[in-house]
């Protein structure tokens, strides 16, 4: 290491170079900047979907860093052990990187953290994906908050700062150090044929979650309220793949959408609302980093809840015989993104209606998301569940057909996902097969399947498992 080494800058969910405190940290350091990419453990755990929507992301980002003069390094290992030998091989004097919030990541970054400032080595994160960092926002008695509303009124009115300007150019090092091929990884493998089909609905970079953001705001905001919870409308912003790996941040989608309300536009408090949920989230998995693998609410882990079965296959596979969970399971597989709308529902019918664990369709969501989210659903699933923090009362159990009556009134949702029983379904519902795995031995012309479960009789069965455990549930 020498005082003239360059500054590493490690890339992680944060694929952009606007608004990216790292990165302006580096290039105001007066140090040349070497940017990297690692696959490590973390990356190596993420679901089908994600890995691969993550090596596209990546991949345009190593595109938008060569428009600059710079260049993405590519290593494939242990991040400690990758950082280590870049910092030996280049002389690095710093490494930079944004924090993450997960338990995972943390623990890596403690310990990378740790291991580089022992060496004489300047680590220094920044903060992440998140409007305000966790512990910046507590209650009255100095705790995190667990109920939405009041965590909601404590941060509305904070201002989260402007976003930084991207740098025109990166100072490049006078030697690049060896970096591995991208492709070699085939980080879209386990997608095996649905990657193609999965591709054609992506939205992939910067520069395009700019443009989704900017006709967001002049076509979709003002009726944002009203018809999001319409799937078949499609008026969601779009911007959760975007927000995942982090190719828009928090901050610029903020100041959009304020700038957007001050101007009067409506649909925006809404949205900043949403934009707020997820926020929520974020501190919670923070604050209590089981969330995604306990149930939240310690009354719940004696619940009788399935395991996997053979009803939790049928949902996987969008076959249940309700329409409305089932054209939210396909359109998951066809696009790696699911309304939110129906999400809330294919979630609840799966915990509630076929008894099963909020843990197996969490595990679902994860291999098929490109929008994974890993704070943003467990949270769902559990408020869903009922298990969760700020959770749906344990007797809301949503009725599929009455949701569809009322969310998608025409049937044009419906229609859009499921093939069987028309005489010329849509591409989007054909595509379903062309994504499916061979081995499902599914197609477009076989019968449309009965039922699970008629409605009722699941709504009582669950009722009836509730009110068994009822003495040791939080209700």
């Amino acid at each position: 290491m020498t005082e003239e080494g360059p500054v590493i800058l490690w890339f992680r969910r944060d694929l952009r170079l606007g608004d990216h405190a790292g990165l302006d940290a580096a290039c105001r350091s007066g140090r040349s900047v070497l940017p990297v990419f690692i696959h490590d453990e973390t990356v190596e755990a993420l679901g089908a979907a994600a890995r691969w929507r993550l090596g596209e992301g990546v991949r345009v980002l190593a595109e938008a860093l060569a428009l600059r003069g710079s260049r993405l390094t590519f290593r494939r290992g242990r991040a400690l052990d990758v950082l280590q030998a870049l910092v030996a091989e280049t002389g690095a004097a710093a490494v930079h990187w944004q924090r993450v919030y997960d338990p995972d990541g943390i623990a890596r970054d403690r310990e990378v953290k740790a291991a580089l400032k022992e060496s004489g080595v300047a680590a220094e994160s920044f903060p992440g994906a998140v409007l305000f960092e966790p512990w910046t926002v507590a209650t009255g008695q100095g705790g995190p908050y667990s109920v939405y509303s009041p965590f909601w009124k404590a941060v509305r009115g904070r201002d989260p700062g402007l976003p930084l300007p991207a740098p025109e150019r990166i100072p490049a090092p006078a030697e690049w150090p060896a970096s591995e091929a991208l492709d070699a990884w085939r980080m879209g493998a386990a997608m095996r044929r649905g990657a193609a089909v999965v591709a054609a609905h992506a939205t992939i970079g910067e520069a395009a979650a700019a443009a989704r953001l900017s006709r967001f705001l002049t076509e979709g905001l003002h009726r944002y309220s009203a018809e999001r919870d319409f799937p078949a409308l499609e008026a969601g912003s779009g911007l959760s793949e975007s927000l995942a790996w982090g190719e828009i941040s928090p901050r610029t989608v903020w100041q959009a959408a304020m700038r957007a309300r001050d101007e009067g536009a409506g649909g925006a408090e809404k949205f900043l609302s949403e934009l707020g949920w997820r926020e929520f989230a974020w501190h919670l998995l923070y604050h209590h980093p089981t969330l995604a693998g306990r149930n939240w609410r310690e009354g719940w882990d004696g619940f009788p809840w399935r395991g996997d079965n053979p009803d939790a296959e049928r949902w996987r596979r969008g076959l249940t015989g309700e329409p409305f969970v089932d054209a939210a399971m396909r359109e998951m597989y066809v696009t790696g993104r699911m309304h939110n709308r129906a999400r809330m529902i294919a979630a609840s019918y799966l915990t509630k209606h076929l008894l099963t664990d909020w843990r197996v369709g969490l595990r679902w969501f994860q291999d098929c998301l490109i929008d994974w989210d890993p704070a943003a659903n467990a949270m769902g699933w559990q408020w869903v569940a009922g298990s969760g923090p700020d959770a749906a009362p344990y007797f809301r159990i949503f009725n599929p057909g009455t949701q569809g009556e009322k969310f998608d009134p025409d049937g044009a949702y419906c229609r859009r996902w499921i093939a069987e029983g028309q005489a010329e379904p849509p591409d989007t519902a054909l595509s379903y097969f062309r994504a499916a795995p061979e081995r499902w031995g599914l197609s477009p012309d076989a019968p449309y399947p009965d039922p699970l479960i008629g409605l009722a009789e699941g709504r009582e069965r669950a009722l009836l498992a509730y009110a068994t455990r009822r003495e040791g549930l939080p209700f």
